[in-house]
């Protein structure tokens, strides 16, 4: 009986941990579009999906003079990542809520300032976490 409940415990926890990654990947790819930034494009212009989220060139910039705190590109977001290795995972989670790096500055143009629910931020790194 003991086996069974650890059983069907474990399901559960696996069915709402998957549930977390699906709702942080929707985030990711449709509400934020976070790749359209922070993946490199083919020559015809897709995503290059082998190197999903891993940072790029910005192939954007505002007309005139940029911002002089404008990024020429974006960092890898993925886990194996220098953005990751120097942030750490608490300081990723807590950009998310509150759009400030470990610095207690806001990253700077073009990155938008996004301000998630704890839940979503926790979401998204899960979603993040499973990327290579």
């Amino acid at each position: 009986m003991r086996i069974l409940v650890l059983f069907s415990l474990a399901l559960t926890a696996c069915a709402q941990d998957k549930a977390k990654v699906e709702l942080g990947r929707y985030l990711v790819e449709e509400a934020a579009a976070c790749g359209f930034c922070h993946t490199p494009k083919t020559a015809d212009g897709a995503f290059d999906k082998s190197k999903w989220l891993k940072g790029t060139t910005l192939d954007i910039q505002p007309i005139g003079a940029p911002p002089k705190d404008w990024h020429k590109a974006s960092p890898d977001l993925t886990p194996s990542g220098k953005l990751w290795m120097k942030w750490g995972e608490a300081s990723m989670l807590k950009y998310l809520q509150t759009g400030l790096t470990p610095s207690g500055k806001f990253a700077g143009p073009p990155m938008p300032v996004y301000k998630f629910k704890p839940e979503h931020a926790e979401a998204i790194l899960a979603y993040l976490k499973t990327l290579r």
